[in-house]
This record gives structure tokens, sequence and C-alpha cells, in this order.
């Protein structure tokens, strides 16, 4: 009898495609495992023995792809896996990475404890030292704590047991690739930073080091499809971080847009003493910019109007992982099917391979962090953000600076508090995302909260969120934008959540949202009626919901002081039936219609009179 095929392991590509090394190991695939539903698994033994289920990593055990579908609560769950280090790894030191583990995690090789991380959302690395030998065997274990208790950040996930209104089944553990890297014990690149610089035709590059080395230099190459474009070239034994420049001939330049996203092909390298490369990573870059002047949110020094759609990033059988690289690619193209030009990446860091992949099919996006999750206070002073929002934030922005698709920073979402004359803990968070992210990245614009509570009265853009679905009374509520009197979110009774607008470019960043649930129109059986929702009375046919689609983004499209918008949403999540398309990706009305009703001109793009 034949032996099957074994099975193909899940999202094998590389996770990380601007920062790329040839030698890796992806280590996705069957890890040994068992829930620790009272979180006393070091107590009884559970780093030291084999584990009692399997799992399906990089999916969460909550999802049907992991192979567990556990959806209760999973105070913690424990990661256990033996894996040989490749024989030819000599002179090297080996790195454990994790793109993504919710949400306390500590990982221990062969015994040693190697890293200890918190957050959701954001990538960490483990150097295993001396405990990772070249041709041996080495176990991995891995611990993530994911309590429902406190202020976390965990974006749409519930802390209650069941799927409700607009918060979604949980993710625990491991939700993105891990994988094994080995890196010079010499001396070895760090994440660079790769900063356009339009006006003078050139790329800015931080090339930080693990350590420097006597004689030891750093090369960067640009190319394009005719070749080397420009190279430059530093020592990498004097400064802390070297830093390059590579101006592009006047022959070669090509600037990044949604039109015409062109990449070059970088090559960053550590050279020694003897001319040989001791460090390679490949690497791309996309040469554009981004400004503001007065109300106008620019892109190449054009008015671009950001046809953005909310995207959460949602899978029926992934959860927040994507079932496969096609998946990230395809929910692009759906967008991009259907008229938006970028997306609003909407209570979740999406995974970098979505980033690489709107950076090669020119769509814009707002980073933007999962924050939900802080709401313990009492009223006036509920929303209790802690000191980790900032670190997870700072790590986001970090692994996603040099991303040419990311044209703006969305720290936090719908923060709700009165204004009063105390200073309380979202004020002081608030404040510290935008200066951190500001600090952190001086060529975007960084919008201090999406909605509702504005606190920061430079945030370099103001926004509203608005879901009135009758598109006369709609555009009566966005009118006054023109008067500096644009629609604010404000809280019961009129009390105010947000300092003034003082003149900043101004979008209405969520809208939309129709209830369009074509199954649940037609009666159709076993259709959920009862349980789906969205936004308004429930369009009767697919006609109305495009009319009404048609008339609300109409009234955004014809504002000429309005940069964009924001529709809610791409799919439809769960119970939550208001997305353009399906859960399953499926259509629920004609595409094309939608795509007509928003690529006609927008007012804002049209020339001005002088």
């Amino acid at each position: 009898m034949p032996v099957p095929p074994p099975p193909a392991q899940p999202r094998p590509e590389y996770p990380r495609p601007q920062f790329a090394r040839e030698a890796w190991l992806n280590l996705n695939g069957e890890w040994e495992f068992e829930i620790d539903r009272a979180d006393t698994g070091l107590e009884r033994g559970l780093r030291e023995r084999a584990l009692a289920d399997r799992i399906t990593v990089p999916f969460c055990p909550e999802s049907q792809l992991s192979g567990i579908g556990e959806t209760d609560f999973l105070e913690a769950v424990w990661y256990r896996r033996t894996v040989t280090v490749p024989a030819d790894w000599t002179d090297a030191r080996v790195l454990l990475h994790f793109g993504a583990v919710d949400h306390d995690t500590t990982v221990w090789a062969d015994g040693v404890e190697v890293a200890r991380h918190r957050g959701g959302f954001t990538p960490f690395t483990a150097d295993l030292g001396d405990v990772a030998v070249p041709g041996r065997e080495l176990t991995i274990v891995v611990r993530a704590r994911d309590s429902r208790h406190g202020p976390q950040a965990r974006g749409k996930q519930a802390t209650w047991y069941a799927n409700s209104h607009c918060h979604y089944t949980r993710t625990t553990g491991i939700w993105q690739t891990v994988w094994l890297e080995p890196v010079p014990r010499t001396v070895a690149l760090k994440r660079p930073r790769v900063t356009p610089d339009l006006a003078s035709g050139s790329f800015f590059l931080e090339l930080p080091l693990t350590g420097s080395a006597a004689g030891h230099r750093v090369r960067a190459t640009l190319g394009d499809a005719r070749g080397t474009v420009a190279t430059a070239e530093a020592r990498a034994d004097l400064d802390l971080v070297p830093r390059l420049a590579l101006t592009v001939p006047e022959d070669r330049l090509r600037v990044w847009s949604p039109d015409d996203p062109h990449l070059y092909d970088l090559v960053l390298e550590v050279v020694g003493a003897d001319g040989e490369a001791v460090d390679r990573v490949t690497s791309y870059a996309g040469l554009r910019a981004v400004s503001i002047d007065g109300k106008r949110f620019l892109l190449n020094g054009e008015p671009v109007f950001q046809r953005l759609v909310l995207d959460q990033g949602y899978y029926p059988d992934g959860l927040m992982t994507a079932p496969s690289d096609a998946d990230l690619v395809r929910d692009i193209e759906l967008g991009l099917a259907a008229g938006f030009n970028g997306a609003r990446l909407h209570q979740k860091v999406f995974e970098e391979r979505y980033l690489y992949h709107a950076d090669r099919l020119g769509y814009l996006v707002w980073g933007e962090f999962g924050d939900w999750g802080c709401e313990v206070g009492v009223r006036d002073d509920n929303q209790r953000p802690d000191a980790s929002y900032v670190t997870q934030w700072l790590e986001a922005v970090e692994r996603d600076y040099s991303h040419p698709s990311v044209i703006g920073w969305c720290p936090l979402n719908e923060t709700y508090q009165t204004l009063h004359d105390r200073i309380t803990q979202l004020d002081d968070v608030t404040r510290a995302m935008f200066l951190a992210t500001k600090q952190a990245d001086g060529t975007r614009p960084v919008i201090d909260a999406s909605g509702y509570a504005h606190r920061v009265p430079e945030t370099d853009v103001y926004d509203a969120h608005c879901y009135e679905q009758d598109p006369t009374a709609f555009a009566k509520t966005m009118r006054g934008l023109a008067e500096d009197r644009p629609f604010v979110n404000s809280g019961p009774e009129g009390r105010a959540w947000s300092v003034p607008y003082r003149g900043q470019p101004y979008f209405c960043s969520e809208f939309g949202g129709i209830w369009w649930d074509p199954r649940a129109a037609a009666d159709v059986a076993g259709s959920e009626r009862d349980e789906s929702w969205g936004y308004g009375e429930r369009p009767r046919t697919e006609a109305e919901f495009v009319e009404r689609f048609t008339g609300l983004t109409g009234v955004l499209l014809d504002d000429p002081d309005m940069f964009g918008y924001c529709y809610t949403q791409l799919t439809d999540v769960f119970q939550e039936r208001n997305g353009v398309y399906r859960f399953d990706r499926g259509e629920k009305a004609d595409t094309a219609l939608l795509r007509a009703a928003q690529l006609r001109p927008a007012a804002f793009e049209t020339p001005r009179q002088p």
C-alpha cells in the first residue's frame, strides 16, 4: 500500500521579505501542544515533559486550521518542538524568530529561558547563544499567557465567551510564522531603516549592526530591471548605526504610486577587511513622498483621494491568520476590484507579508494598533491603557517603517472619554503614543486616535466616524468642513470627547457599514437572520444597497476639502454582515457597480483655481 505524502507545510514562504537572508528554517507545522486553563503548567512540569495534544503552527488553537478548534477561554497554552539545527550553520549565532504570539510569552531552548515578550501583535527574537549547536537536536518550549482580565491590547477579541456585535473569537498563542536563522558571530545587520526622499531622488539608509570589527564596511546596492542603479559604502567600525545615501540618476528615477508601484531591488552587506561579504540581506524600496499642505494630504506632491476600506483581516478558518499567502493577495485584489485604493488595517497589526503585497500592488495603507481592551475604569476615567501599549506600538512602527505602502499611523481607535479638568491615564498614553510615533518616524502623518477622542491638539490629521445611512442627512452632517466646523464625535448629551479642530487635513475614517446580507434579505433558510447585524435598516434588494453605497460615497467624493474616506468594511466578519464581500470572500453585490461609484473624479483631486 503506497505511503501518503506528508502534508504540505503551512505558510512556507519567508515571512519578512524586506529583510531576507538566504539561509533559514521554517518551523511551521506540527508541534506538541497542551491547554493550561489555570496557568499552573510550570508547577506541573509542562516545561519538561511531552505535551498531550498536537497543533498545526502558525494557526491559533481557537481556529479550525490549527486542528484544535477550542474557542473557550485559554488562560495559558504550551508548545513543544524538537528540531535539528542544520549542520552547515557553523560559526553562526542562531536566532529564533516569532512573527506574533498572543499575548505574554516565555521561550525556553533545551531548558534555558531565552526570551520573554509581551504583546500579541508584534514580532520578537530569541538569540539562542551557545544552546543551539549545528547538527544537534534542540527542544523549544513556548508558554503563552492570555488572560481576559485587566487592560490588554486585544483588538477585536471578545472578553466574554461568545461572538457578538463587533467582537470575535479570540486568538491565543502562536499565530504567525516561527523560524530559525543563522547570523554571523562577528558582525551582522539588524533591521535597517530605508527612508525615501523624493525631493533629492534619494534613499537614506540606517544600518544598525550587532557590533563592530576593524576593517569592516557596510555596502548597499540599489537595482532595477536594467541592473545596478546606485551603490554606496561606509566604514562599519565607527558609528553604532552607519548611514548611507543612494541617489537615483535622473534617467532611472521612477516614483512609487498606486498607478505605478515601482520597487527598486536593494542588497545590503557587511564586508570584511578581505572584501568578502560577512552578512548579506536582500530588500527593496519604493521612492515616494507624503506631505501636508493646509487641509491637503498629498502623495508625491499631488492630491490623491484616499478611497480606503476598513480591513480587519479575519478568516473563517484561520481567524487572524491567513490560510495562505494567496489569501493575503486576494484581499488586496478584492479591494482594488471594488474601487478602493487602500485600507485602514483595523484593530490588528497585520503580518508583514500583507504589507509586501501592498507595496508591490500599490495599495495605500494606514497602520493601526489593536488597542481595544483597556476598558477597565469608571465613568469619565473609563479607559486605562498601560505602558505596554507604547512599547508594543513602537515595535510595530519599527517593523513597518520601510514599507512604501504605509502612508500614515493610527495608534488608537475610538477611544472615548469625557474631556474634563483632570489629566487621565488615557490622556497620558494617547500623548505618549503620538509623541513616540513622531520620534520614531518623522516622515508620515500621525493621527492621535481615529474617531471619537482626539486628545492631542497638534495631531497631524483629524477625523470622525459617522454611520448615518441617509445620504441627504449624511451630507448635512459632513458639510461644515469648508468653514472649519467639521463633524466631531461627541459623548452623551453632547459632552466633548475631543480637543477642537485646528484646520488639519480631515477625512471621514469610518462610514457606511451598510447591513447588507442577501441571504437574510431573501429569507434563505439557515441564513442566521436574527444574529447578523450592520448599520441602518437592511436594504431589501441589491439595487437598494448599491444606491445607498453610491449616495454615501458620493457625499465625500464631492467635498473638495475631504482628502479621503474609509468605508466599513471589506468583508463580513462572523455575525457582522456589513462587508462589501462575504466572510468567505464571495461577492455580495455587483462589484463593477461599486467600482464605478468610487472611481468617478473626486473634488479633492480637481485642480483648484488660483
